[in-house]
């Protein structure tokens, strides 16, 4: 099962890090373990480390509707985010 970071900016960290929706998007999927970190120096710049039982799954959720919701209801600035895989 591959461990999955997404970083990305937010307009309100504080939000973000008491929102609900990341479990609400990612637990159905089985998505697991699921983490979150903030810049210290930057605290705009956060990020979700979490481990994946399927990557096609999390790929197609990453591109509906719901997804887009739960990143305008964080505060997510869409365009900054980045998702690298665990080589």
């Amino acid at each position: 099962m591959p461990t999955v970071i997404g970083h990305h900016d937010v307009k309100d960290k504080d939000h973000w890090l008491a929102s609900p929706k990341r479990e609400e998007l990612f637990g159905p999927l089985g998505i697991t373990n699921i983490r979150t970190f903030v810049n210290p120096q930057n605290p705009t710049q956060v990020a979700v480390l979490m481990d994946v039982p399927d990557m096609h799954a999390l790929e197609a959720a990453m591109q509906s509707k719901a997804a887009a919701e739960a990143m305008e209801y964080d505060g997510v600035l869409p365009e900054t985010l980045v998702i690298l895989v665990e080589a």
